[in-house]
């Protein structure tokens, strides 16, 4: 396993709308083991395949607590096939737009499917703050930040900070 570099914004590779992959195989499941590692020590709950420069439709997500055992998940080419009409508001950040929070609408509940570390097919049905995380993580296999979902003003105050962040 290896740390990888993650991208963050306005680097135009999070802006790329990422390719589905033809299966699980050792190749795909080391990415998903650097992802994984690359997550836990930023540290985040989830991370996207194009945050780390490759554009495929692979996310790695971990939403136990701090004083629970780890929880890796692993998304191959997930799809939502539902989401309720209620919308929930949560607090989001991301590893590719460090130190910015803000409150993001999203569906409350969605169902959806994908493979899973072995290639196995899963459908599953998601609330509260693991709704949150694969909605904001497909975001990004889409080329959408969740500031995309914030006003104009506040999505360029956000990138101007952390350009300004970079740089210091």
């Amino acid at each position: 396993m290896a740390l990888r570099d993650i991208l963050v914004v306005p680097d135009p590779i999070l802006k790329r709308v990422s390719e589905p992959v033809d299966g699980v195989d050792d190749d795909l499941r080391a990415l998903m083991d650097d992802m994984l590692e690359t997550m836990y020590a930023a540290p985040g709950i989830g991370l996207a395949a194009v945050q780390v420069g490759v554009p495929k439709r692979v996310i790695v997500m971990d939403l136990a607590k701090p004083d629970e055992e780890a929880q890796p998940r692993y998304y191959v080419n997930p799809e939502i096939t539902w989401a309720s009409e209620e919308l929930a508001p949560y607090e989001e950040g991301c590893l590719s737009v460090p130190e910015i929070y803000e409150e993001v609408d999203r569906p409350a509940k969605v169902k959806l499917r994908y493979l899973d570390y072995h290639g196995k097919a899963v459908e599953e049905e998601a609330e509260g703050l693991f709704a949150v995380c694969i909605q904001h993580e497909m975001d990004h296999l889409q080329g959408v930040l969740f500031i995309d979902h914030l006003s104009r003003l506040k999505r360029e105050q956000a990138v101007k900070k952390v350009k300004k962040q970079k740089a210091a």
